[in-house]
């Protein structure tokens, strides 16, 4: 058993891993009190006036307490960004590093205008941002994969651009609050929009990865199978390596 999981630990692409080992730990630490919750929360007021900017990227990894929920968390985290990583960002490990970092920041200054202009709203009293930017990659997978069939607990079907609405209802049935859901979805759409929509309405790109991103992470090359030569009796599938590129 310990050896199946190591081996589905270790064929996870690089950002998946990572951001899930990072959020266990930090989510198992605050549990076992070697960290407290009150040292990694969003808070503006300490990350202005105390200089405390490490709450801008420690909010992100923290998930409550260990129990079911958190369990249910960690699973649409690792199946939905590797999902992501595996496919539409399969190759540029960079540019879906530049996706989770534009979506953090974007959740990152909606909570801070809601909180400075709004405190009298519900997302005010959201303190981690780290279940909204699940939801976003939840989003932006259900968007680029419209065909997929799913299931609700076996109760209906839906296909995957539903998703992000069956479990916003879902989380109203269990008296949970939607804003964490709302937040993820916003952030989702907005990428999803600057990213495929806007560049096939004007043929021009918003959103392109910094190239200091892109030294960190390497194009990764990929085996790209293409059709055998005709009439020259080459046989089977010629095969090449090329590194994945987009506009």
């Amino acid at each position: 058993m310990a050896q199946i999981v190591e081996d589905w630990y270790k064929q996870m692409p690089i950002i998946t891993r990572s951001y899930l080992t990072l959020s266990v730990l930090t989510t198992a630490g605050c549990a076992l009190e070697v960290i407290s919750p009150f040292n990694v929360y969003l808070n503006p007021n300490k990350v202005v006036r105390d200089w405390e900017v490490w709450r801008l990227v420690t909010n992100f990894f923290y998930f409550g307490k260990l129990d079911l929920d958190f369990l249910f968390h960690m699973f649409f985290l690792a199946r939905y960004c590797k999902l992501l990583e595996e496919t539409s960002f399969r190759g540029r490990t960079a540019d879906f590093f530049f996706m989770l970092l534009f979506g953090g920041s974007l959740l990152t200054w909606m909570f801070l205008g809601g909180a400075f202009l709004t405190s009298y709203l519900p997302i005010a009293e959201i303190y981690f941002l780290s279940n909204s930017l699940t939801f976003m990659m939840v989003y932006v997978w259900s968007k680029r994969n419209p065909n997929v069939q799913m299931s609700f607990l076996g109760l209906f079907s839906f296909t995957a651009p539903y998703l992000p609405w069956v479990l916003l209802g879902f989380s109203v049935m269990v008296a949970s609050s939607p804003w964490v859901d709302l937040l993820g979805m916003a952030a989702g759409h907005a990428y999803y929009f600057l990213e495929d929509v806007y560049p096939m309405m004007t043929g021009r790109r918003i959103l392109k990865t910094p190239a200091i991103i892109k030294a960190l992470f390497p194009e990764d090359v990929v085996v790209v199978p293409t059709r055998p030569a005709q009439g020259w009796g080459a046989p089977g599938v010629v095969a090449e390596a090329q590194p994945l590129q987009r506009d």
